[in-house]
């Protein structure tokens, strides 16, 4: 056996990083059991995946994908502005326009209730001149007119969505027709004391599936 001198110059010694260097170059990157078991520190399963990621070609395969990650980010465009069919959208020249419009109005401008909802009285009554403009309470179409100088006197039946019926009566004038669709802003007829009325006023009256209900339940 050749004993080789231990008191050599430095440059004629054997670097040991160059030494450990070969020995993880050469090395496997999925090791052999008696190389796992050979490392004491932590159980098997840590050894064999801590010897997998401290290999020097995994460390070198993970920087160049990182690397390439962050090159192939910079080069997308994450601006806000985009441009479908070549044209560009932008939402700063779009006006944006709410509306909120009522389902439901009372029959006349002014409102002032003289008589309320009673089992002998199916409806309420609006005090109004005669002449006053009366309107539907929702868009509809007028299922029935009638001209009378008893009860009801000059009156309206207008049929709406969700099975619900106005009725308008006492009316002075009527302005619509039977089978007449009409809208929230349309004229159905004009305050009066027809029929069965002791003065000028509006009474009104909304069913739900043909029965009578208190028109405040529904009027907004």
């Amino acid at each position: 056996m050749v004993h080789l001198p231990i008191n050599l110059f430095t440059r004629h010694r054997l670097d040991l990083r160059l030494v450990k260097r070969r020995e993880d170059s050469n090395s496997p990157i999925i090791p052999n059991l008696s190389t796992v078991l050979r490392t004491r520190s932590g159980n098997k399963i840590s050894r064999f995946f801590r010897h997998v990621f401290e290999h020097k070609k995994i460390k070198k395969l993970i920087g160049t994908n990182l690397a390439l990650m962050i090159f192939t980010a910079n080069l997308i465009d994450t601006s806000t502005d985009k441009s479908f069919n070549n044209e560009e959208i932008n939402l700063r020249e779009v006006p944006l326009i709410l509306t909120t419009e009522k389902t439901v109005q009372y029959p006349l401008k002014e409102i002032k209730i003289s008589q309320g909802y009673k089992f002998y009285h199916p409806g309420i009554d609006f005090d109004g001149i005669t002449g006053d403009e009366v309107y539907p309470i929702m868009n509809g179409r007028v299922r029935e007119i009638n001209y009378s100088k008893l009860a009801y006197g000059n009156a309206v039946l207008i049929d709406h969505e969700g099975n619900f019926s106005s009725l308008y009566a006492h009316l002075s004038q009527i302005d619509v027709k039977p089978g007449q669709e009409l809208s929230k802003s349309d004229t159905i007829g004009n305050v009066g004391s027809t029929g069965f009325a002791s003065g000028d006023h509006l009474h009104l009256e909304i069913h739900k599936n043909g029965k009578p209900i208190d028109p405040l339940t529904v009027l907004p």
